[in-house]
């Protein structure tokens, strides 16, 4: 990625339903010159899509936590149907596998504490594959918003 392309990325990220001719404006090229960069930017796969970002609150999902799990025995069936089946309870906002003494950890958004609990009860206790779960509630979430390349790395 060149310096046009990391600028393209950085506008689009702040403000996706820029248009055109004004990201194009902004940088001082041709928007011609734009629309082709930004097409090969999504071919390259570097920008994955454009969404709406909501507040959780206004949605009645005040309430976010950190779920850490241990699933057993470890193995890529469990890990692949254990990840399937929590990436599609309404709840869930994100999933990751990864190392450690934990094998998951999953974001979850809910009305409230309460509502933690009967999902934590309802959902995760009795199935077989996780040995232990833990709960951290989220008192403040702050996400960057833009994502630059790292300089030197490529």
């Amino acid at each position: 990625m060149d310096e046009l392309d990391s600028q393209i990325v950085e506008h689009l990220q702040r403000e996706a339903r820029i248009t055109n001719r004004d990201l194009a404006h902004r940088l001082g090229i041709a928007p011609s010159t734009c629309l082709e960069r930004t097409r090969a930017l999504r071919n390259r796969g570097v920008i994955t899509g454009f969404h709406a970002a909501v507040d959780l609150r206004s949605m009645g999902r005040p309430v976010q936590a950190l779920l850490s799990i241990q699933v057993r025995p470890l193995s890529r069936d469990v890990i692949e149907g254990f990840k399937t089946y929590v990436s599609a309870l309404p709840e869930v906002l994100s999933v990751f596998v990864v190392a450690g003494s934990d094998d998951f950890l999953v974001h979850v958004a809910v009305p409230d504490v309460d509502q933690l609990h009967t999902f934590l009860m309802d959902r995760f206790s009795q199935r077989r594959e996780i040995v232990n779960f833990r709960s951290s509630v989220i008192y403040q979430h702050v996400a960057n918003q833009v994502i630059s390349p790292l300089d030197g790395v490529e």
